[in-house]
């Protein structure tokens, strides 16, 4: 599976921190000029979303400490050097290995879809 060529830690961290290509696309071009604030409709219309997924993609980035968050603007600004290094090793890897990072990402969508699915699949017990 072309996914095997991510490492580890990228993948945990894409795992538990990125929930849709959106999310990596926000991140990504924020980190491009941290100085530069954001909100939530100046995303949208740069990631030909919606504004209230911009938000939401903005809050919980922020929310996962990777964004500064004040009063509805957005700046990049990792919580700790060692998230900053992840995200700088994303950035790298999402640039070489676009669809690798991308299916991993549908995969774990379909997954959580499927699992959602399942819950509401009614069952024969005996």
């Amino acid at each position: 599976m072309a996914d095997t060529q991510i490492p580890d830690d990228i993948r945990e961290f894409i795992v538990n921190r990125v929930d849709s290509i959106a999310h990596i696309e926000a991140l990504m071009l924020l980190r491009h000029d941290p100085e530069i604030s954001w909100d939530a409709a100046s995303l949208a219309a740069r990631l030909y979303i919606s504004v209230d997924e911009a938000k939401r993609v903005l809050d919980e980035l922020g929310a996962r400490s990777l964004l500064m968050v004040d009063s509805g603007v957005y700046r990049y600004g990792c919580a700790s050097p060692e998230l900053k290094v992840l995200v700088d090793r994303l950035a790298r890897i999402y640039a070489t290995q676009l669809i690798a990072v991308t299916n991993l990402v549908h995969a774990k969508t379909s997954s959580r879809i499927k699992q959602f699915a399942d819950a509401f699949r009614l069952r024969k017990d005996k």
